[in-house]
């Protein structure tokens, strides 16, 4: 099981550290994932999903 969301897909992303000198470094963006359970379909599953999907579920779909 990926640690992507269950919803949106939403992952890992690349991006720059910027210093006050305008200086790039790479670094890495995590989305604010949480392990929870949902009822889909009338069976009990436990998935990856951002803060911002749990806000919105899809119809057909509650938190256990």
């Amino acid at each position: 099981m990926s640690k992507v969301c269950y919803f949106t897909g939403a992952g890992t992303t690349a991006s720059n550290n910027r210093s006050h000198a305008m200086n790039q470094t790479k670094r890495v963006v995590k989305p604010n994932l949480q392990k929870v359970k949902i009822i889909e379909n009338g069976q009990l599953k436990t998935v990856w999903a951002t803060a911002k999907a749990l806000k919105k579920l899809p119809a057909g779909v509650e938190r256990a």
